[in-house]
């Protein structure tokens, strides 16, 4: 089966960064099993929004912002959506990219101590640039399989230690309940997981990995078990985080500590790695992203290892490095990529069900009306969770 596994698991380690673990971490330390509902909801808009991107690529062997250029005709409309996406993808990775590299360095602050600690950052970075720079699409998917299924094995070895409660857990699972106070935990778990850049990132990805409408077959099956291990990871970090009577928690090494008294060592190591794995697996698919989408945007029609796009992703990465090793916090230009991001998700969810249901484009793969129903579903959703982000960045909310 893990052979068979391509760019979907490159799409589960994107989503599961720092980010999400401190938000999955969060919610298990402050509501317990009670948010699980959310989370699984969020695992099924992550899928049902990349199946139709993966479905996209394949069908037309292109990358999403190549069809937004075809497909929107009114100059003034594709301009203004193109440099929406510029805008969000590239400024929000680089933006993004200290938190992943940070998140990297708290598992190895874990795992080695903390006598090093300041050249972390530099090592990461160096390990990053070495994989991007040096490898191809099949080298770094096979980096990635192996790194996904240690962070889940880690993650998931750390919710066993705990020994939940099963029918709580199923409870939390399958019966929603909406505690006081959860709201903005619910719209963060989402939020974390039902990520932009990742809906071109899968479209690229997939026109390297498979050429032929006779492997959407398996272009679906690789999308459905790598969402499936992503959420399997945050579920088990939320039910990790439940254990933990302390509210004296902040991110997932905070847990590590609270849980080392009631399990040892081995909670510490368990998550250390995890850490590790979730923030070098971010760390290096938003500047592969962003190179991505910059190809797209100026119609490069660049490769793999093509100057141009090595330009960007080095750029992304080395800001990351940069921002994280000086502790400088850019908040303007995270405030700007927030704004941004909370935009293009509506707008691209919406752009992403009308055109994977235009026969000129999908011919006889386009979506059938119960993805049509999801998909709609999955377009109010994002359009709430644009609306807090841009609410809560004007301080609104």
């Amino acid at each position: 089966m893990f052979k068979k596994l391509g760019p979907g698991v490159l799409v589960a380690a994107a989503f599961i960064g720092p980010g999400t673990v401190t938000a999955c971490t969060l919610a298990g330390v402050n509501f317990g099993f009670s948010l699980l509902w959310a989370m699984l909801l969020s695992i099924i808009a992550t899928y049902v929004l990349q199946e139709m991107s993966a479905r996209l690529g394949i069908v037309t062997q292109k990358g999403l912002a190549d069809v937004i250029k075809q497909e929107l005709h009114n100059p003034w409309i594709r301009n203004s959506v193109i440099a929406l996406i510029f805008s969000a993808i590239i400024i929000g990775n680089a933006s993004y990219e200290a938190g992943n590299i940070g998140g990297a360095t708290l598992g190895m602050e874990a795992l080695f101590g903390m006598t090093y600690s300041n050249l972390y950052p530099f090592i990461l970075g160096g390990l990053a640039f070495i994989l991007l720079y040096l490898g191809s699409y099949k080298s770094l998917e096979k980096v990635f399989i192996v790194l996904v299924l240690i962070m889940s094995l880690s993650f998931v070895m750390t919710a066993i230690l705990t020994k939940p409660d099963i029918w709580e857990l199923i409870k939390g699972l399958f019966m929603p309940t909406i505690p006081e106070k959860g709201i903005l935990t619910i719209i963060a778990l989402v939020g974390t997981t039902v990520v932009p850049y990742n809906l071109f990132l899968h479209a690229a990805l997939v026109s390297e990995k498979w050429k032929s409408k006779d492997d959407l077959k398996l272009a679906k099956r690789d999308t459905l078990v790598s969402i499936i291990l992503g959420g399997l990871v945050s579920v088990s970090i939320i039910i990790s985080a439940a254990a933990i009577n302390s509210t004296e928690v902040n991110n997932v090494m905070d847990m590590a500590k609270a849980l080392e008294p009631l399990y040892g060592s081995a909670a510490l190591y368990f998550l250390g790695i995890g850490m590790f794995a979730a923030g070098i697996t971010s760390a290096i698919t938003a500047p592969l992203a962003a190179a991505y989408v910059a190809n797209s945007c100026f119609g490069w029609n660049a490769g793999f290892k093509d100057a141009k796009f090595r330009m960007i992703w080095i750029m992304i990465l080395i800001l990351g490095v940069f921002f994280l090793s000086f502790g400088i916090k850019p908040i303007e230009i995270i405030k700007f990529a927030q704004i941004t991001n909370g935009l293009l998700l509506p707008i691209i969810a919406v752009f992403l069900l009308w055109v994977v249901n235009r026969t000129g484009v999908m011919g006889e793969y386009k979506n059938n009306m119960m993805q049509n129903i999801f998909g709609g579903l999955i377009i109010l959703l994002s359009v709430l969770l644009g609306a807090k982000s841009i609410l809560t960045v004007l301080g609104f909310l």
